[in-house]
């Protein structure tokens, strides 16, 4: 019997893959067979992760730049296709968070959202959807955030703009490469335990907690294999689709 939601023999590149769910991500693809990019803007953490990879017999690459930039982007895609082939499963999970109401977002602020949470998936999916196109498969995953669907419990007004807007690319996407075999979906955590999680004060964090009818922060891993299902043959029938994973704090 084949192995459930494997990725042997693919090619798997996934943004903000030195720490949080990132790293998850990139390890949980790696565990499934992907040979695997990794990018974010610092090596070391990069690094590690790559270690980790190839110390379980995987395969895997550091790609470091900035997704929001063009030039990073076009070196990125090339040096990761030139080490690996071309990309089959494209992750666009990096990101920054910012917190505050709008008459406290700087301008700065707000481009800088926009630009690596936002643009930096437009720049790689141009970069890399046409091959898929080609090849008639593909596999694009966009880490979205509850933020985008209910405002958001402490995310600035920015962050939750850029998530939003994540959510159309997403859908429009999925319209546009449907006739190719290329799928696109969002997955859209909401409180994970992760870096991001550390900003909130001990009482912000309870009040969050309380709402969640599960009673607990989601883990880094539970995402990783919602990406990882999304990303198999089994999810072949899946495109435009918002997959939520909050612990029942949001029901649609």
């Amino acid at each position: 019997m084949a192995e459930p939601f494997s990725l042997r023999g693919r090619i798997a590149l996934v943004t903000g893959a030195g720490r949080g769910l990132g790293r998850a991500i990139a390890l949980e693809l790696a565990r499934a067979g992907a040979a695997v990019a990794l990018v974010g803007r610092s090596e070391p953490p990069l690094a590690a992760v790559a270690a980790e990879i190839q110390a379980a017999g995987g395969r895997a690459v550091v790609c470091a730049g900035d997704v929001g930039l063009p030039g990073d982007v076009a070196r990125i895609a090339a040096h990761c296709t030139d080490v690996l082939g071309p990309v089959d499963v494209l992750v666009n999970n990096a990101g920054v968070l910012s917190r505050g109401p709008v008459w406290a977002v700087d301008l700065a602020t707000w481009e800088q959202a926009l630009r690596t949470n936002l643009t930096g998936p437009y720049l790689l999916c141009q970069a890399l959807a046409p091959a898929m196109r080609e090849r008639r498969w593909g596999r694009i995953v966009n880490i979205a955030s509850i933020t985008a669907q209910t405002g958001g419990v402490s995310g600035s007004v920015a962050y939750s703009a850029s998530k939003g807007g994540l959510l159309a690319f997403t859908r429009t996407l999925a319209r546009d490469l449907a006739p190719f075999g290329v799928t696109v979906n969002a997955v859209a955590p909401g409180q994970i335990d992760t870096g991001m999680s550390d900003s909130l004060t001990p009482e912000q964090l309870r009040a969050v907690v309380a709402l969640i009818p599960l009673g607990r922060l989601g883990s880094p891993a539970e995402i990783a294999a919602t990406v990882r299902f999304l990303a198999s043959e089994e999810a072949g029938y899946i495109t435009g689709a918002t997959l939520d994973v909050n612990g029942g704090i949001l029901k649609r």
